[in-house]
């Protein structure tokens, strides 16, 4: 029998739009409390506006993940600076009372060829995607150890099952999280704590529109209509996969009270193992 998560509190990073919102949303509609931390909702719009190939959250895009719900508050989190994951962490505890689940969903990415990638790019993105995990579960552990069914849900990747040219980087950071979910899983089960990994396949988020696929397009509509049109001959069912489809099979992970240390692919047939 499937866990009931109404009255439960989440904490999803990198939660303020794209596969984050669709996580959001879903547990909101469950009946959960949710903390939005990300990095777009810095107090300086421009503190980290040259850090990634690709624009960041904004204040519309938080505005639309707020209105997804009545029980959703926001707050900024840097997941690769430990101070700012334990102020996040105390902000949900502080508005919220508790934490029961963890959605460690803040990802980034960059690709080029091994024998020219930049060492910054590929430390930026071992920090966000792998160190973040480790950073936000250890602030995270002590309010998840005094919860009843606490679970954590790590962001990965199919690119951390299969490796793909130009990718390493990015590859190696998505096995890691699979990596750290089955070791977590194994060590925090004597606590009762389930630990699991959701791998998305394509979603046209601003990862794939702003920088993975290759596009002479300028507006939005046309590469999401480029994107879908590439999907629909590259994925077995057809179909690109969505933000509502990633946040519906979270709310499976967190609700399904004997999975743990699973790598769920949601990819529309594409990754299959």
């Amino acid at each position: 029998m499937a866990l009931s998560i109404e009255g439960s509190t989440a904490l999803v990073t990198g939660g303020a739009r794209g596969i984050g919102a669709g996580i959001v949303g879903a547990l909101a509609r469950a009946g959960a409390t949710v903390m939005v931390a990300d990095i777009g909702v810095a107090p300086d719009p421009e503190k980290h506006a040259d850090d990634w190939n690709y624009a960041l959250a904004d204040t519309t895009d938080l505005e639309q993940t707020l209105a997804l719900g009545e029980n959703i508050a926001a707050t900024y989190l840097d997941v690769t600076d430990q101070s700012s994951c334990e102020t996040a962490v105390a902000a949900t505890i502080e508005r919220f009372g508790s934490l029961d689940i963890l959605i460690n969903n803040a990802g980034v990415v960059d690709s080029g060829p091994i024998a020219t990638f930049d060492e910054g790019a590929w430390d930026r993105i071992f920090a966000v995607n792998t160190k973040g995990i480790y950073l936000m579960t250890q602030a995270a552990l002590p309010h998840l150890k005094s919860s009843n069914q606490a679970c954590i849900v790590n962001t990965a990747s199919i690119a951390g099952k299969k490796g793909y040219p130009n990718m390493s980087a990015y590859c190696g950071s998505k096995f890691a999280a699979i990596g750290i979910t089955q070791s977590l899983s194994a060590e925090l089960a004597p606590d009762n704590i389930r630990v699991n990994a959701l791998c998305p396949g394509m979603v046209g988020t601003a990862m794939w529109l702003e920088h993975l696929l290759p596009t002479n397009a300028t507006s939005t509509e046309q590469k999401e209509e480029e994107f879908s049109n590439a999907m629909a001959t590259t994925i077995p069912l057809g179909r690109p996969q969505t933000a509502t489809d990633m946040g519906e099979a979270v709310l499976y992970l967190v609700t399904a009270e004997n999975v743990s240390g699973v790598a769920l692919s949601v990819a529309g047939g594409f990754e299959m193992n």
